[in-house]
Parts: C-alpha cells; structure tokens; sequence
C-alpha cells in the first residue's frame, strides 16, 4: 500500500479524503489523517478499512517526524502560516508535498533543496489559487499556439451563499474564514493594470469602485479589486498585457452596503478596544460615532453616513442587530474587526440545511490575425450540504488528484511549483468535469475594459 498523510482535518479536507477512499483499493492507498483534534481525524476517517485518524500536533517535532517519515507524500491542509513546519521535514525526509495555499517566501526559499532531492512540491491547486490557475492558462496556452496575443485578462471568484439558502437581506453568508472576509482588501493599495496604465485603489475606496458581471442562468454579480493582481504577469507570461485584473465576488450592493463598516472603522486590526468583553453591541456601534447628549446612536450613524430611514441599506444594518443593547461582545481585548466578525457570525453563519456556491468568471481579450476578439468563461457550483461542499469540493478535489498524480509519477516536473503547466492543469481540469466542475465559454465581441465597471 503506498501511504498518503494528510495534516489537518478542516472544512475543505472531507472530499479530499472521500476521493482518496474511493481510490483506495484501485490505487493501493492508505490514508493517514492527522490533527491535533482526534475527533475530527476520526470523523473524517468514518472507519473506512484503508484509513487511519491520528493525533499530530504540527509543533511536535517528534509526532510529526514520525508522521512524515512514515509516509510516501504528504498533503498538508493546514492553516498557510504552519506549512513551512511541514515542508522542512519533507525536505528532510525526502517526501513530495501538496498544498492548497499561496507559496509563501518562505516556501520559494526551499525550492533549490527541493530540485536537489527531485521532490514535487506542489501549491495554489486549491479552488483560488487553483482551478483558477489551471482553467486560465488553459484558455491562455490555446490562444498562444494559435499564434494569438494576449492583452485583456480579468479574473474574478466568489464563495458565495447558494440561491435556495440566500435568506438575508445581503445576500451572502460565510462559507469559508470568516476573519479573510471580515480583513480583505487590507494590507495595501489593489493594484492592476487597465489599458496599458498602473491603477490603484486605496482600502478605503476599494468597495465603492466595482465591476459588473453576468453570468448566464445565475443573474448579475459584482466584483471589487482583489490586492495585487501584478504579479499574475510573470506567473502566467503576460509580459506585455495592457489590462490585468483580478477581483472577488459577490452579489450586487454587497460591496456598498459593506463600504459601511469600512468608513466607521470597524474592519480595523491593529488595535484593541477597552473592555471589549463586556461591551454590548450598540456600545460597540456607539464607539465609532461622534458624541451626542441628544441624538441616539441610530441617528447618529444615520447622519453620519448619509443614509435614509426607508434605505434598504438601513434595513441591512438593522438586520444585524448593531444596535442591540443586550448582546454582549464576550471576546476580551478585541480589535474592531474581531468584534465584527462576532456579530456577522450571528446572522451569516450557514444553517445546518444551507447549501454554498462558488462562481468563477475570466475574461481573455487577445489578437489574432490583426483582429480583437474575447473568451468569456464562467464555472458555477452548488454545495451539496454542509460537509459536502461546493468549497470543499473545489479545494479538495484539485489537490487530491495533483496528490495521485505526482504519487504515480504523471506530474514529472520537480520544485516549488504553481498548476500552471500543461502535464498539471490539462487532465486535472479534464477530472474535475466528472465531478461536474466544468467552465462554459463563450466568444463574444472584444470590448477592452468593462465599460459598466467604476474602477478606473
């Protein structure tokens, strides 16, 4: 039997392991799943014959050198920070690794130890960074060997809330971390490119300058610039690109209703509020409001942000009881953004009958034979439950097969590398339609920059 080790046993690691089982006896596989929890090993094990759920502590040298020896490749579903732990002792122990996440400095450092030893270290194969990688320079590649020249590519991906279980008035709910929702965008200016000129967009302006899009039989979206989309010129060869954008998705008045919380300084980080933990929630909305002998907090913000009593984007505040005198914060020394998430938690977090969704959409404006002409390319897919994903799925399922691949050595190429080669993406994106992840495209009229969009 050859021996797969996954660490960690969160959210997107139950079809993950599901894809292993079912291959077990086919591919002669055993499945170690280790987490400093037991009880989630062990329900994911779900006592299937050809795997095993065991502790393992990422900080325990001597468990995890044990756990990583013992195996043939290992798959680390770790939160990112806590791979590099990982990705040392598979160096060590000479041992290919896969991981969902972004290659962080401290990953790319490795990269020649990693050569040296023929390994494989395979990252970003999640949903985004992942199929998002793969179905890009699938469509980028082809146009190259028709002697095409790239000059527009926009990419944008959503976890959203599916239609059937979309109940609040914003229209979302949270599918993955909710701390990445509650701090995205922060840390810097979105930068990208938009008909040959540098673009930037400061945090506080990042939700009011947004883009439009239509995916067809699931209705309009909106999109706001995700933070650097400049490096995707070098990792996907598009040197000489005149618009470049990547952004995230949600749907439409999200982003300004949300604008709210960034003006009032809620999403803020770097510092903590005094006596946070028995702060109500309308103590807490109060605090970023100008005192008043007279006014409530209600007109207060009202007034301050410039919205009307019969808004719906009042209605959307009250729908999360900010103004809530008997609900208590309970989270000491907390910063603003913690004590938010807190109180979306109260109304976003999924139902135990609600299903999630992830849309993709890419955009690929190129010349051919001194004509511009455009590829629109949308994916969609619907969780089945709560433990079955449409997150799951496309975060588990890329990283499974790129793990059996590289395991019976179809993925040849060795290092620290992203999905973006032909021999990774082409028969990965080609399994994943069994699964029914699949991208429709469309020829359309090139039309450069989104005219509808607000962004530049």
């Amino acid at each position: 039997m050859r021996k797969i080790l996954v660490i960690g046993a969160g959210k997107s690691t139950a079809v993950l392991i599901k894809y292993f089982q079912d291959k077990s006896i086919s591919e002669k596989l055993h499945i170690t799943i280790g987490d400093i929890s037991i009880e989630n090993a062990m329900a994911l094990a779900n006592n299937h014959p050809n795997t095993k759920a065991q502790v393992l502590d990422v900080f325990d040298t001597n468990s995890r050198e044990a756990a990583i020896r013992n195996a043939d490749i290992v798959v680390s579903m770790l939160p990112a920070r806590f791979h590099i732990e990982v990705a040392k002792d598979c160096v060590k122990f000479e041992k290919s690794m896969v991981t969902a996440s972004y290659v962080s400095p401290e990953m790319q450092e490795l990269d020649d130890q990693v050569r040296k030893k023929g390994l494989v270290f395979m990252n970003e194969i999640g949903v985004d960074p992942g199929i998002d990688h793969m179905s890009a320079m699938h469509v980028i590649d082809r146009i190259r060997n028709q002697g095409g020249k790239i000059i527009l590519f926009e990419s944008f991906t959503g976890g959203l809330v599916a239609p059937e279980s979309d109940t609040n008035l914003w229209n979302y709910k949270f599918t993955w971390n909710p701390r990445n929702v509650v701090i995205a965008g922060q840390g810097g200016a979105a930068e990208f490119l938009q008909e040959g000129t540098y673009k930037y967009i400061p945090y506080h302006k990042l939700f009011r300058r947004t883009e439009f899009l239509e995916v067809e039989g699931h209705g309009r979206f909106e999109a706001y610039a995700n933070r650097n989309s400049l490096k995707y010129r070098s990792i996907y060869g598009l040197g000489n690109i005149l618009t470049l954008y990547r952004g995230t998705i949600r749907r439409v008045g999200f982003s300004k209703a949300w604008n709210t919380f960034v003006q009032l300084g809620m999403t803020a980080d770097d510092y903590t509020i005094a006596n946070s933990e028995n702060m109500s929630y309308r103590d807490y909305t109060n605090s970023f409001l100008a005192y008043s002998p007279t006014d409530s907090v209600e007109l207060k913000l009202r007034h301050y942000l410039k919205i009307d009593q019969d808004d719906i984007m009042w209605d959307k505040l009250l729908e999360l009881d900010l103004f809530n005198p008997d609900k208590i914060v309970g989270i000491p020394n907390a910063t603003p953004a913690e004590i938010l998430q807190k109180i979306l938690m109260d109304s976003w977090s999924l139902d135990s009958g609600d299903k999630d969704m992830i849309v993709m959409y890419h955009k690929f404006g190129y010349e051919l034979n001194g004509e511009r002409k455009q590829i629109d390319a949308t994916m969609v897919t619907i969780g089945e439950d709560q433990t079955y994903t449409a997150m799951a799925r496309t975060v588990g399922l890329p990283v499974a097969m790129a793990t059996l691949r590289i395991l019976n050595k179809q993925i040849t190429a060795i290092g620290v590398q992203v999905p973006i080669q032909e021999e990774v993406y082409a028969p990965i994106l080609k399994e994943l339609e069994e699964y029914g992840i699949t991208f429709k495209e469309k020829e359309c009229k090139y039309l450069g920059y989104n005219p509808d969009g607000v962004k530049g």
